[in-house]
């Protein structure tokens, strides 16, 4: 099973304000991970950039438009309470999208199994016309516009396991019958969305709130009674993963208590129903995860489960 993994050096440059946890350090901690004897049939590749007019696929231009223009040629640009522009954040934003885009084009056209994007920062709270909670463009919304628009995929599950709600995707899918948008999240919490009534025009989307404190045991059940029948009733051709960490036991942004063999066993069941729906099409992209001894070690687990080890 040929697994691709995307980074580039651009997720290092951009820079937030010193104590913030969405840092360049979980980059390193990723590939160091990965330096690990056990991940060398990698395929590795660096993350292509994205054009600017790549992320009006799941935001309107004139919100694009707004982002390039704050982009700051020096010092940072608050942009919310969370989230900030630095010179190289531009730069890194668009190598995030590409890297996304790149690998739905790699595990479309069958050339890998399946792919893996490590790029910062993450995406998943940025809805149609707001950046917020750490995110500037929605990354894996962008893939899966692309994945139709680009090589006809008429049905995309979106799956998000970050322990903050991806309202930003929710916002995005929210009236389109053609992707599946599930999310297991700790709630309350921020953003303060994600409850289970939130469902979207057309029962597209699927929340499965867990509570503070809930455990490994208590995920796995979310997601093989929440989670898993609704994307196999749904039949995707592609299977997405808004994948974040910060469910891990150590995060300090949260209060679940999962571990890394929950991450990979997820992983599996996923696999799973691309094997029997998707020709066992899979594209990961990075999203939270803040403890980087919890990060390192969750991305392992997932990544040798996307290897099939």
């Amino acid at each position: 099973m040929t697994t691709l993994y995307l980074c580039h050096p651009a997720s290092l440059d951009h820079a937030t304000p010193t104590g913030h946890p969405e840092r360049p350090d979980r980059i390193r901690a990723i590939e160091r991970a990965l330096e690990d004897e056990r991940f060398s049939p990698l395929v590795r590749e660096q993350a292509p950039r994205a054009e600017l007019a790549a992320a009006a696929l799941a935001h309107p231009q004139a919100f694009v438009d707004a982002i390039a223009e704050a982009a700051p040629r020096e010092g940072m640009v608050a942009i919310d309470g969370d989230t900030v522009m630095s010179p190289g954040t531009l730069e890194a934003v668009l190598r995030a999208v590409g890297g996304a885009m790149h690998a739905v084009d790699e595990v479309m056209t069958g050339r890998v199994a399946n792919a893996f994007s490590a790029m910062r920062p993450p995406g998943h709270h940025a809805e149609r016309t707001r950046a917020m909670g750490f995110c500037v463009f929605n990354s894996a919304a962008i893939a899966a516009r692309h994945a139709q628009k680009a090589h006809g995929a008429a049905r995309v599950a979106l799956v998000d396991w970050d322990v903050h709600h991806g309202n930003g995707s929710q916002d995005i899918f929210w009236d389109d019958r053609s992707v599946l948008y599930c999310s297991t999240h700790q709630m309350p919490l921020y953003p303060g969305t994600g409850a289970t009534s939130e469902r979207g025009d057309h029962d597209t989307i699927v929340n499965v709130p867990l509570r503070p404190g809930d455990d490994g045991e208590r995920f796995r059940e979310a997601f093989e009674h929440g989670v898993l029948p609704r994307i196999d009733a749904f039949a995707p051709d592609l299977i997405l993963i808004s994948a974040g960490f910060d469910a891990h036991w150590r995060d300090p942004l949260a209060n679940l208590q999962l571990t890394e063999a929950d991450f990979g066993w997820a992983t599996r069941r996923l696999m799973e129903l691309a094997d029997r729906h998707a020709g066992g099409r899979v594209v990961s992209v990075l999203e939270g995860g803040y403890d980087l001894d919890g990060l390192s070690r969750s991305v392992a687990a997932h990544v040798e489960a996307l290897m099939g080890r």
